[in-house]
């Protein structure tokens, strides 16, 4: 998909509350930034970082600028969560996941106690698709997650349950790290997430790791990674 024209560049001062980003542009003045993460970004979130900003003049906004990549290990790194389901709802509709070629797609499908990010339909197949931004490298793995997740954990069971009730479940990590080469959950972060994420597995949820190609006009689904969980 298409990133936000024109985009800023600016070094990263911190990060912080979460929501927050102070930037010095190019010309030394600083503006803060709203950062759509609610993850650590302990990889990316560094001071001193090159990263791009955007900016918004609605006059409801509270903040001006969004932080939209940051640069890590001369890769751009696409950080805003909120741009996620709708970069892989769009390699969906462009048949560019082999794995799902053909498939008629419904956004925020109830199942349960959760929405679901994807319901996907072909002949008699029906397929919920939950999507997870992983930032997170380690030695060329890509990792997830990068902070306790209680609301992962919570997709996890629900898409084990829905595979005893016929459904085909996929939980789907979108690596916005080029250099990854594999997946692997971050035990050391979350061990109940990988645990968790083993169990459903083997009762027969499907764990899909895709990099992304990111550039500062645009980012969008690329290879298929292994996912890794011995």
């Amino acid at each position: 998909m298409q990133l936000p024209t024109p985009l800023i560049e600016g070094r990263l001062l911190k990060r912080y509350k979460r929501f927050f980003a102070d930037v010095e542009l190019t010309d030394g003045s600083v503006v803060t930034a709203h950062t759509p993460n609610t993850g650590s970004m302990s990889q990316c979130a560094v001071p001193g970082y090159s990263v791009l900003i955007s900016a918004n003049d609605d006059p409801k906004r509270k903040l001006k600028y969004t932080l939209e990549l940051i640069r890590v290990n001369d890769h751009w790194v696409d950080t805003h969560t909120q741009r996620t389901n709708r970069i892989v709802e769009e390699a969906l509709q462009d048949n560019k996941i082999a794995e799902f070629i053909g498939y008629k797609l419904k956004r925020e499908f109830r199942y349960g106690a959760s929405r679901i990010d994807f319901y996907l339909e072909k002949a008699e197949e029906k397929v919920l698709l939950e999507v997870k931004n992983v930032t997170l490298c380690e030695k060329g793995v890509a990792r997830f997650p990068d902070a306790v997740t209680i609301r992962g954990q919570k997709h996890l069971l629900e898409l084990k349950e829905a595979v005893t009730q016929g459904y085909y479940g996929v939980i789907f990590f979108l690596v916005q790290r080029a250099e990854a080469t594999s997946f692997s959950p971050a035990d050391e972060i979350d061990s109940e997430y990988g645990r968790l994420l083993r169990e459903v597995v083997a009762a027969g949820v499907e764990p899909l790791a895709y990099k992304t190609l990111v550039s500062p006009q645009e980012n969008r689904v690329g290879q298929r990674i292994p996912a890794v969980l011995d």
